[in-house]
């Protein structure tokens, strides 16, 4: 019988995503675990893997269109001429038919702040979505600009920058799933955050003696010292909310837990990779989570929940011996901790922060913190 691969929800808040990569043709035969497409949400772009073996029988969507979270991506059988069950076929025909230029969720939210009206924005999916409702909103910038009651209650991306095309004359490669995500947070960064940056130099002397302590008492193979400092920074967060937040409509957006995302040079990708519910956790077994998740970076065996949602970030560049790095705030976070040590063995820690949240003297007392183990009882 043929078994359906249902388009996921990766985050809560969204009931729809866009299709950037298709791995897979019709007649393929595909394994349980293989990377069959790409799919970008809000936050991030993650691989879709199948979760059964079989022929690709049929694709639902096309390049670049928008998949409504729950519908039938791709139907699998167990020879290349299964049939599909006349059942599920209706199903999706009624389904489809039901939500065809019904707005989303967010969509709803825009065009209530823009006091617009659905029917008269084209909708490039089965559903008005919210980027229907933003590319609208910008086109209306080069004229007229829609009523509303004050700029303060606009969304915090509205128009980007347009990109002008290069003079010289050269190739386009069509971007990757990792690199379209770095796009994604590069954009958000450059066009939601009202991004700053503080460094603090600090004597690392005092997390080196603890991390030796740590791995001694426990048996660890590898040093500690990275990881236990990202759990200090997890032991921040319950400390200070307003580190662990964003802001969302016009308000401080506190999370109720800390995702701790932390970035992993692998090869020529870079992985944000996450801890999920890190203030869950103990000390050792958040130490030994995050060295697990390097270990699966390594062999580019990250899960996709394993990448995504994170609320804090945080960076470390000691291995290059650089003075200083200021990395991109990961969408809908205010803080990523850049660590750091120069060829002078003179260790820096710094923040790119979320000015909307934080101000100067919330990085600074963070860092002071971050730089020294929690002191004992």
């Amino acid at each position: 019988m043929a078994e359906p691969i249902y388009v996921p929800k990766i985050n809560n808040n969204d009931d729809e995503v866009k299709l950037i990569g298709v791995d897979i043709s019709v007649g393929d035969f595909v394994d349980a675990g293989q990377v069959i497409a790409q799919i970008e949400t809000d936050k991030a772009v993650v691989d879709l893997e199948s979760n059964n073996e079989g022929y690709v029988l049929v694709i639902n969507g096309e390049l670049e269109s928008i998949l409504q979270v729950g519908d039938v991506f791709v139907w699998l059988g167990q020879s290349k001429d299964e049939a599909i069950p006349e059942s599920n076929k209706k199903n999706n025909s009624v389904q489809s038919a039901q939500q065809s230029s019904a707005p989303t969720a967010k969509a709803k939210i825009l065009l209530q702040k823009y006091n617009l009206k659905a029917d008269d924005i084209p909708a490039s999916g089965t559903r008005l979505s919210a980027s229907d409702v933003q590319d609208y909103v910008s086109n209306l910038g080069h004229g007229s600009s829609p009523q509303r009651s004050s700029p303060q209650n606009m969304p915090a991306k509205t128009i980007t920058a347009e990109e002008t095309k290069p003079i010289v004359s050269g190739t386009e490669i069509a971007l990757k799933s990792h690199e379209r995500g770095m796009l994604s947070t590069v954009t958000w960064h450059r066009d939601v955050a009202a991004a700053g940056y503080i460094e603090l130099p600090y004597d690392q002397s005092f997390w080196e003696a603890y991390s030796q302590s740590f791995g001694n008492q426990h048996g660890l193979l590898l040093s500690p010292l990275l990881p236990l400092m990202a759990w200090r920074l997890v032991e921040l967060c319950a400390e200070n909310p307003r580190i662990n937040a964003t802001i969302s409509e016009m308000k401080r957006y506190e999370y109720d837990q800390t995702n701790l995302g932390f970035t992993i040079q692998s090869g020529n990708i870079l992985y944000l990779a996450v801890i999920e519910a890190a203030n869950q956790l103990d000390e050792l077994s958040f130490v030994n989570r995050m060295i697990e998740l390097q270990r699966n970076a390594a062999s580019h065996k990250l899960n996709p929940n394993e990448l995504q949602n994170a609320t804090i970030g945080f960076s470390s560049m000691a291995r290059w011996k650089v003075g200083r790095h200021i990395p991109i705030l990961s969408p809908h976070t205010t803080m990523m901790i850049a660590h750091t040590v120069d060829t002078n063995g003179q260790a820096v820690l710094g923040a790119s922060y979320d000015h909307r949240v934080l101000h100067g003297g919330d990085v600074v007392n963070t860092l002071q913190k971050l730089s020294k183990p929690k002191p004992s009882n």
